[in-house]
């Protein structure tokens, strides 16, 4: 299990990701697309990257707005596993 991020290393890591919040103990993003369907893939491509990294983050999809949520579960706040997982997910986006 990977150990717990300081509040001062995720206030450094968070400018890697400038898209990213941190509120309590996760990070979040918010991503709006032009039509449903898009979200739906960009979904899709979260679920692969999760499922090949067993590292799974939380999705809310609201019509055209998906926000995803990060947090090591196990760990009970933000790992370095958490902020691996936004720059992938930053990707897709790309």
């Amino acid at each position: 299990m990977s150990e717990l991020v300081d509040s001062e290393e995720i206030e450094v890591l968070l400018k890697k990701l400038p898209e990213w919040e941190h509120e309590g103990k996760e990070i979040f993003r918010i991503i709006e697309f032009d039509e449903f369907m898009d979200g739906i893939d960009f979904v899709d491509g979260v679920a692969e990257i999760a499922e090949e990294d067993g590292h799974h983050p939380d999705i809310d999809i609201r019509w055209c707005t998906i926000t995803v949520r990060l947090t090591s579960h196990e760990a009970g706040g933000l790992t370095d596993i958490d902020f691996e997982m936004a720059k992938k997910i930053d990707n897709l986006t790309d």
